[in-house]
């Protein structure tokens, strides 16, 4: 049996009656998996660590994925899959079924569709991470009511997804960059200068505190206390962080007019001081635009695994 770094409770909700899959969602520390049933009802959910990075890194996790295929199997005789689904991070081109890259696990071009495809045995479903949990945010989470949205995942980065016209723009696998569209003249990790993820995300609001003041704070939500408490450096931080955002939520706004922008990641759990003061800050800077709602995502960390079993039925109920 393969060694889970912990039992991860099962999805929010039941994906209802359909195909059995296997899903797979695959991130730069641990990949989850799980086998659905028939019900729909998401069976030995669970994380396991993911593949170091390196040149070999496909291959490694091809044998984990296989590794963990066999142990769904086995702890579930009486499910038998029809399709399997696979998310990864980085930049994907879907169609083509290649990972194009990845930083964090140390890949390029590595045709993972078709290599699982022949390891698994099972016709595979290949997307993006976080395009995928998007997508099941439409479906069955918080952009279920909205054709036209923005889905934004603010945690150590900041990923964003674009849905038109009730379908994913890709755009290659490169759209939805909106944690990197440039707003000023800071430094990224990236290379390039001034991208929203650099002030606004969870990582940077922690890390621009500790910087500026010298004292280290457990995380955003530690530095928005001590921004209510009345911390000067961390007002300051939050404060520019807040007009960050607001300034890439109303260039989203007055380019694709999206009836909401559903938030996740760790930061939507600030809750109203986020939520609240971003429509203030966003209804300033706009005058005949549609303003946008802005709603929390509701699957949370489960969105990537529901999104891939989503993707695993749609492709054996088309075949």
């Amino acid at each position: 049996m393969t060694a889970a770094l912990a039992p991860t409770p099962a999805g929010p909700r039941s994906l209802g009656p359909g195909p059995a899959v296997l899903a797979f969602d695959v991130g730069g520390t641990d990949v989850k998996s799980a086998l659905v049933d028939r019900s729909g009802t998401l069976r030995g959910l669970r994380r396991t660590s993911s593949p170091a990075p390196g040149a070999d890194s496909p291959q490694r996790l091809l044998d984990l994925l296989v590794r963990l295929a066999d142990d769904l199997r086995e702890d579930h005789p009486g499910i038998e899959p029809d399709a399997a689904g696979l998310v990864v991070p980085g930049i994907v081109d879907a169609p083509a079924g290649i990972a194009v890259f990845s930083s964090n696990l140390g890949w390029r071009d590595a045709p993972l569709r078709d290599l699982a495809t022949a390891r698994l045995g099972l016709p595979v479903a290949f997307d993006h991470d976080v395009a995928t949990g998007s997508w099941a945010e439409h479906r069955i989470g918080g952009a279920r009511p909205f054709d036209d949205a923005v889905v934004l995942i603010i945690g150590t980065g900041v990923a964003g997804t674009l849905i038109l016209d009730g379908r994913l723009h890709a755009g290659g696998g490169y759209a939805g960059e909106i944690g990197h569209s440039p707003l000023g003249d800071w430094p990224c990790p990236c290379g390039a200068r001034g991208c929203l993820e650099a002030v606004a995300s969870a990582g940077a609001i922690a890390r621009r505190y500790r910087d500026e003041s010298g004292r280290t704070a457990d995380g955003a939500r530690e530095v928005l206390a001590l921004a209510a408490s009345g911390d000067a450096v961390a007002s300051r931080v939050w404060d520019e962080a807040l007009d960050a955002l607001a300034m890439s939520l109303a260039q989203l706004t007055a380019v694709l007019a999206p009836q909401a922008v559903v938030i996740g990641g760790g930061l939507s759990r600030a809750g109203a001081p986020l939520f609240d003061e971003l429509r203030r800050r966003l209804a300033d800077r706009l005058s005949f635009h549609r303003l946008p709602e802005l709603v929390p995502a509701e699957l949370g960390g489960d969105a990537g695994i529901l999104g891939s079993a989503l993707r695993a039925r749609a492709l054996r109920e088309a075949s």
